[in-house]
């Protein structure tokens, strides 16, 4: 797995023919400091094996077995020929994605490829494209992705709810085994109106977002499931379409929309569904419940600073100002864990949206952080000050 980068990306570049193209993605990799010499004499080794040209004008040079002993680390070169260089036959390569990889990791990266191998209209939007983020975003697929949505899944478990869920994020290689182990053993976060979100701290690979819906909605533990959110997070941009799903709208469209509004409501687009009659089953509230027999307040740890602020926002911490918090904690390496003292809840990590939410904060009500790091105090300080200023509201 990989996340892609800007350095990683080469566009605009020019080639003579496929050596000078392998030579020059073997130079990106020594620059790097990702192989050794002698790397490039791999490559061009296993391209007179066999082509490394997969289609959609898409070439991925790599090493052989003999070489792997010359790779540092396992990373991505990706050279764009908006000309075209020719790779064998008739195949000309527009992406050249070089792979330098120290096992079988390669496995893993061949299969994020997997939706511009099938896509030939992102594979020419990625030949032509001069702007890298745009070539990220595009190269990495959508957050929300129409093929990620299961809509009329027949059972009455959550479980398999999350199940479907975390097997489409893997599928889509967003997610390893790591993550799917964690999401199905953890509990979900109750959004309200029979939502369910969760997520998992390890193995995420890329920004992802499904969702599994129920023929009819169901009662586990006295409880309503009508729909469940699984999201595979490596940075913020996740953070804007998880706001977007607190919105009452985008959950009217989760549920009772197609896989197409869905997609489209959690991307911030206005979608309307028909209205259907509620469910006879009663909606959760939008957070959950103070543990009955939650234990006393958690001290700090010795080498934890701790501070504790009052919310001072009129509705609490509903979805805009849990954003401009989150926001103001990710600027600082600090590890930063957060609880809502007057519920009594356990902490959670205040760098994840949905855990902040989900701490249910009114106006009023205490937040307790608990910050660990070499920006420890100037983190609490940031936080303090941005609470007090109101949360952009």
């Amino acid at each position: 797995m990989f996340n892609l980068i800007e350095n990683d990306i080469h566009l605009g570049e020019k080639a003579d023919d496929k050596q000078q193209a392998i030579t020059a993605v073997a130079q990106a990799f020594i620059n790097k400091g990702l192989v050794e010499e002698g790397y490039l004499q791999g490559m061009l080794a296993r391209e007179q094996q066999t082509s490394t040209f997969l289609g959609n004008g898409i070439a991925i040079p790599h090493g052989t077995l003999d070489t792997r002993h010359l790779v540092k680390q396992t990373g991505v070169q990706i050279f764009q020929f908006p000309n075209g260089v020719k790779w064998s036959d008739d195949n000309i390569a527009y992406l050249v994605i070089g792979i330098a990889a120290k096992s079988d990791e390669h496995l893993a990266i061949l299969r994020q490829l997997t939706h511009l191998l099938g896509d030939e209209e992102i594979a020419e939007k990625l030949a032509k494209t001069t702007n890298p983020q745009d070539f990220i975003s595009l190269f990495n697929g959508n957050i929300v992705d129409a093929a990620f949505i299961s809509l009329d899944v027949d059972t009455n478990s959550l479980l398999t709810l999350t199940a479907i869920n975390a097997a489409k994020l893997q599928e889509a290689a967003a997610v390893d085994t790591q993550f799917v182990s964690e999401v199905i053993a953890s509990p979900a976060l109750p959004l309200g109106n029979g939502i369910w979100v969760n997520d998992s701290a390890v193995g995420n690979s890329k920004n992802a977002i499904a969702v599994a819906r129920p023929k009819q909605a169901f009662q586990h533990n006295n409880k309503q499931i009508a729909a469940v959110v699984t999201v595979a997070s490596v940075d913020e941009k996740v953070d804007n379409l998880l706001v977007n799903l607190l919105d009452p709208q985008c959950q009217q469209v989760l549920l009772k929309g197609n896989a197409e509004q869905v997609q489209a409501a959690l991307q911030g687009k206005a979608v309307t569904v028909a209205e259907t009659a509620a469910p006879a089953t009663q909606a959760e509230p939008a957070v959950a419940p103070a543990a009955e027999n939650a234990s006393a307040a958690p001290q700090a740890a010795p080498g934890q600073l701790e501070a504790t602020f009052i919310v001072k926002n009129e509705h609490g911490l509903h979805a805009r100002p849990s954003a401009v918090l989150i926001n103001e904690v990710k600027k600082y390496k600090a590890t930063i864990q957060v609880r809502n003292v007057d519920r009594d809840t356990a902490f959670v990590s205040a760098k994840s949206l949905m855990k902040v939410v989900g701490l249910g904060t009114t106006k009023g009500q205490r937040l307790c952080f608990v910050a660990e790091g070499e920006d420890a105090e100037q983190a609490l300080k940031g936080i303090g000050e941005a609470i007090n200023a109101g949360l952009g509201e």
